[in-house]
């Protein structure tokens, strides 16, 4: 019988939520590093048909820039996608036991929080003028209070105001 090769894949996806911060340090060489959990959980019906929940622990280590990218993003709790691959490590432990470790080596992370404060910037461009002329305004507005709406003082603090103003002839 002919022997037969099998392909080198090693490749992982998973997500979950970081269980504690992450630990991040820098190598003698200034190399940066950082290590994390993920409990991913997987929903599943059980031998009752009743539904159950399983969780996995993956430990999850990524170096250089992603390392320092993570850094500022990741806190206990933080939800994450982790695309990498597995390696496992080997060390001799302070009681003189060897201990072994496989984890996901990151090649790529996706924060899948959204961002607590989203910056606010009044020096971004602009909006684009609006033509006031010929305009028919939704109900409950006329001409200045449209204006004074879309063209408010963008020193003021924010407002979460999306507004669609449309003809009445339906064009």
């Amino acid at each position: 019988m002919a022997c037969l090769k099998m392909p080198e894949v090693n490749h992982v996806i998973i997500a979950g939520n970081l269980t504690k911060d992450p630990v991040i340090r820098k190598t003698s060489n200034g190399v940066s590093v950082i290590n994390f959990c993920l409990a991913s959980n997987h929903k599943y019906r059980d031998a009752s048909n009743q539904w159950a929940e399983d969780v996995c622990y993956v430990g999850v280590v990524a170096w250089n820039k992603l390392a320092e990218s993570c850094m500022s993003k990741l806190r206990k709790g933080s939800a994450a996608l982790v695309d990498g691959e597995l390696q496992s490590r080997t060390w001799h432990a302070e009681d003189g036991t060897t201990r072994t470790v496989v984890e996901i080596k990151a090649h790529r992370i996706q924060f899948l929080n959204k961002p607590e404060y989203p910056e606010y910037n009044p020096e971004l461009p602009e909006f684009e003028e609006y033509d006031f002329t010929e305009s028919q305004f939704a109900a409950g507005f006329d001409e200045a209070s449209a204006r004074e709406t879309i063209l408010m003082d963008r020193t003021e603090t924010p407002l979460s105001l999306d507004l669609k103003l449309k003809p009445k002839n339906g064009v």
